[in-house]
C-alpha cells in the first residue's frame, strides 16, 4: 500500500505543475480498489499542494530573468496577468484546482507575492475538495 501512496502523492503532485498528469484516475482507481478515502484524500492533497508551491516559488523568483532573452513572456503578457490577479484578487486561488488555468494562478500568486500561509490555505481547500469529489463520485457510481 506504500508504493500506492507514493504513485498518487507523486501523480498529484505532477499534475500540480506545468506537466500533464491526472492525479484523480490514480485517486479513482484506489478508490475501486478498497483505500481507505480519508488517507487517499490527505495525501492527494499534499501532494497536488506541494506541486503548486513548486509553481508558487518559480513565479516568485520569475522576474528576475525578465530581460534575458530567453524569457518567455513578455512584458505585456505579465502585466496583463497581474492586472487580471489584483482584479480578482487571492480568492481566485480557490480555484488553483482546475485543470486549465489553475497552474497559471499559482504561477502567478508567486509573482504577486501572495504570502504563503494564505496561498497554502486557499490553494489547499480548493485542491482537497476537488479530491473530496472524486470519492463521492466514486462511491456514486459504485455498483
Amino acid at each position: 500500500m506504500i508504493a500506492d501512496y507514493l504513485l498518487l502523492f507523486s501523480s498529484a503532485f505532477l499534475a500540480a505543475t506545468i506537466l500533464p498528469f491526472y492525479s484523480e484516475v490514480i485517486l479513482f482507481a484506489l478508490l475501486r480498489a478498497g483505500g481507505e478515502p480519508v488517507v487517499l484524500v490527505i495525501i492527494a492533497t499534499l501532494g497536488n499542494t506541494l506541486g503548486a508551491v513548486v509553481n508558487w516559488l518559480l513565479g516568485r523568483y520569475l522576474l528576475h530573468f525578465r530581460h534575458r532573452r530567453w524569457f518567455y513572456f513578455s512584458d505585456e503578457q505579465i502585466e496583463k496577468a497581474q492586472n487580471w490577479f489584483q482584479r480578482y484578487g487571492f480568492w481566485s486561488l480557490l480555484l488553483a484546482w482546475m485543470p486549465v488555468g489553475g497552474d497559471a494562478l499559482t504561477l502567478i500568486a508567486g509573482i504577486m507575492k501572495v504570502r504563503m500561509w494564505i496561498f497554502l490555505l486557499l490553494v489547499g481547500t480548493g485542491k482537497a475538495l476537488r479530491y473530496v469529489s472524486v470519492v463521492y463520485f466514486t462511491a456514486w457510481t459504485t455498483f
